[in-house]
């Protein structure tokens, strides 16, 4: 399965980066830009975990349903349960660190098993060519969130 891994330095303290990312609200795409309003959809929020589908027009249109947990401190870790081409084996795993200064080290995860012919073609130019695509989009979120 393809897997990309990427570490981030940041500003932004582990918890506002968390913050940031399980903020479902209106504002969501403005950080997040793979995650565009006419996808998102929340199925069920609590304090420590929640139930989203989410997605983006780009490649298609492509859509996942993700189960977040956030319970475990500096930690968020999302698995797949449904999408139109990714397996129940993706997801992403983001772990910060606290840095001396106040901000965060990012270190993210994300697996990626197709589910069909397209995302397996997907899945693979990720791993073959994506990581500076998803390293930028990644940069653009946490200047959002520092900017906020």
């Amino acid at each position: 399965m393809p897997t990309i891994r990427l570490t981030e330095t940041t500003s932004v303290t582990p918890e506002r980066f968390i913050a940031a990312l399980t903020d479902f609200g209106p504002r969501r795409s403005e950080v997040w830009t793979n995650s565009t309003p006419e996808y998102l959809q929340v199925h069920s929020l609590s304090e420590t975990s929640a139930d989203v589908t989410e997605g983006s027009s780009a490649g298609g249109g492509t859509w996942e349903r993700l189960s977040y947990d956030w319970s475990t401190p500096n930690r968020v870790t999302m698995a797949t349960t449904d999408s139109n081409i990714w397996g129940r084996a993706s997801g992403h795993d983001y772990t910060l660190v606290p840095n001396q200064n106040g901000g965060s080290t990012i270190n993210v995860v994300i697996v990626r098993q197709g589910r069909n012919v397209k995302g397996v073609l997907i899945g693979a130019l990720a791993a073959l060519i994506g990581k500076p695509f998803i390293r930028r989009e990644l940069r653009k979120s946490i200047a959002a969130i520092e900017a906020s």
